[in-house]
């Protein structure tokens, strides 16, 4: 058996344009970018980002749903300190409200469709 790692699950999502997903994240969430692999072309081809530790990866793929046109059926949970702050950011950066800031079920919590048709929720554990 090889070294011990902490088991993670890090999402990958596939977007037709990377280096604009790229950009979106890191005005929306403040996301680093820790790996980068070019296509032939020079375009990007696959990025890994964090945002306060979380990791994610992106990938581009010319047959992704176009903008906005997201299937629903994966959200992105972040939980952060402060998702109020979170909240403005994305939706700033150019995210659709969803579902505005509110507190339900122990958690303070807001829902925001990325520009990629991705559910994202700023939460908080009360």
């Amino acid at each position: 058996m090889g070294p011990a790692t902490n088991p993670n699950i890090a999402p990958w999502l596939t977007v037709r344009d990377a280096q604009k997903a790229v950009d979106y994240y890191q005005a929306a969430f403040g996301a680093l970018e820790l790996y980068r692999l070019p296509a032939d072309d020079g375009s990007l081809a696959v990025v890994q980002l964090s945002v306060g530790g979380a990791l994610f990866w992106v990938q581009a793929d010319s047959n992704a749903s176009p903008s906005g046109a997201g299937t629903g059926a994966v959200r992105m949970i972040l939980s952060v300190d402060d998702p109020d702050a979170v909240f403005e950011r994305a939706v700033a950066a150019g995210a659709a409200v969803v579902a505005a800031i509110h507190e339900d079920y122990g958690w303070r919590t807001g829902r925001v469709t990325d520009p990629f048709g991705f559910d994202w929720e700023m939460s908080k554990q009360l």
